[in-house]
């Protein structure tokens, strides 16, 4: 059975940790880092039989801005329908309704969020970045 759950106290933070740095240049290095993103962010774990097979997480104000990261699904559970699922709950949190201008990153998984409107940005010239360290 499948589950979603924005409870933070459902997250498992060693695996979180293990899958980011496995899909994530910018992912946190710790346990305490991946803890202290957790704190400042909204978040979602998906869970397979109770057990957590993925994960995202949103910067957001609740009113104006929302910035979706740390999105993965496992690998042996990929292609199943998962990441929609999560995407769609996401989206569909009642907290989150508000939010005017939905932002996010991806190397290769632009189909998916396509199904759900997000596109390029309408405004590439205004957006700039600051860059403090490399990895």
């Amino acid at each position: 059975m499948i589950s979603v759950s924005a409870d933070k106290n459902k997250l498992d933070i060693p695996f979180i940790l293990s899958e980011l740095k496995q899909v994530s240049w910018l992912a946190p290095k710790t346990q305490d880092e991946v803890q202290i993103v957790i704190d400042a962010s909204f978040c979602f774990g998906i869970y397979l039989n109770d057990k957590q097979i993925g994960f995202c997480r949103i910067i957001t104000d609740y009113v104006v801005f929302a910035y979706v990261m740390d999105v993965f699904i496992t690998a042996e559970q990929r292609g199943k329908g998962y990441a929609s699922i999560l995407i769609n709950t996401m989206l569909s949190e009642p907290k989150l309704q508000e939010v005017k201008l939905w932002r996010l990153a991806t190397a290769d998984a632009h189909f998916l969020y396509k199904k759900f409107g997000f596109d390029s940005l309408a405004y590439p010239n205004k957006m700039m970045e600051k860059l403090v360290k490399t990895f």
